[in-house]
């Protein structure tokens, strides 16, 4: 959890720098998922080649299966200098496909605590902030203690002028947490709010939707597009499809509106992603660019080796002079 806290504390200066420009959450959270995939673009083009690299050796992988199947270990072998030869990792997109579930848990944390990990604000203080909130006369405390400082900003305007408030934060930063408190409004909704604290048949059932939707929507396409590369989807391959966006849905249901509104920024800017990557580095264009490199480097190879000169007149004379015949002695 300290991980996740430094993580988000580190991912909230970019939020709250996005934040200062455009003094609104919800675009702050698109330019942040824009940096974010931008920073994370080398992987996600090493991903891709990965898993071009990896459809491109199925067939010769299928022979070597024939070839040794029935000694494993030289197969092993015989594999491994296939995919050394070939330049192929084929463990090569694992990392990239674990660093977006590390961002999606920093933004977490820094939507979650904001005062700490997007403000950056003294932690005794807004812990000390956060026990005189649940002093309040008719204040009823949040049921999930995570969302403590939520809470806070969500009262402060109206407590910002009590003799606590003002001895635990200056002029500055009370100005910071009410200008954030503002800022979370967004077309009518508050990313504050958490949907499930509203119930299913509230407005706020929409952030989970279009979360499930995005998703849904983004595996599908991409599944499509890459079809060459992934392969034929088997069994629990299909179900995983709904599985894991049903799972985002149930996750954006009981958290704040913030991170769920990321994570449907996030998937659609996936797709347009995966959507280029698929064009430029599919296996039928990373194949053509293996084979012009053979080509390339068979022909420097050949301009390396000496050119033996025969002279043309030489040539013909042995050529068009009639063989001697021997002397019979």
């Amino acid at each position: 959890m300290q991980i996740f806290g430094f993580l988000g504390s580190l991912l909230g200066y970019v939020l709250w720098a996005a934040f200062y420009v455009f003094q609104n959450f919800g675009l702050a959270i698109v330019v942040f998922t824009l940096v974010i995939k931008l920073v994370l673009f080398p992987f996600s083009v090493k991903q891709q080649k990965s898993m071009a690299g990896n459809a491109r050796m199925q067939k010769k992988q299928k022979e070597l299966q024939e070839k040794y199947g029935n000694n494993r270990q030289l197969y092993q072998e015989e594999l491994n200098k296939l995919y050394e030869k070939e330049g192929v990792k084929p463990m090569g997109g694992c990392v990239t496909m674990v660093i977006p579930m590390l961002v999606l848990f920093g933004v977490f944390y820094a939507v979650a605590y904001p005062l700490t990990n997007t403000l950056h604000l003294n932690a005794n203080n807004v812990n000390q902030a956060v026990s005189y909130m649940s002093t309040i006369p008719g204040y009823v405390t949040s049921a999930n203690p995570t969302y403590q400082q939520i809470a806070l900003i969500k009262i402060f305007p109206n407590i910002v002028n009590t003799e606590t408030i003002q001895g635990l934060f200056s002029s500055a930063e009370a100005q910071q947490i009410h200008d954030l408190a503002k800022g979370f409004d967004y077309f009518g909704f508050s990313l504050l709010n958490v949907p499930s604290d509203f119930g299913f048949w509230s407005w706020y059932l929409i952030f989970p939707v279009l979360c499930f939707l995005s998703n849904v929507g983004s595996q599908f396409i991409m599944t499509k597009v890459n079809s060459s590369t992934m392969g034929q989807q088997q069994g629990c391959m299909k179900w995983m499809l709904y599985l894991l966006p049903l799972f985002s849905a149930y996750i954006a249901f009981s958290v704040p509106c913030a991170l769920s509104y990321y994570w449907i920024i996030s998937a659609l800017l996936s797709l347009v992603q995966s959507v280029i990557l698929a064009k430029v580095f599919g296996p039928v264009q990373m194949t053509a660019n293996s084979e012009a490199r053979h080509a390339a480097l068979l022909f420097e190879n050949e301009a390396k080796v000496p050119y033996a000169y025969v002279p043309r007149e030489t040539s013909q004379q042995n050529t068009s002079a009639p063989a001697k015949k021997k002397k019979k002695k």
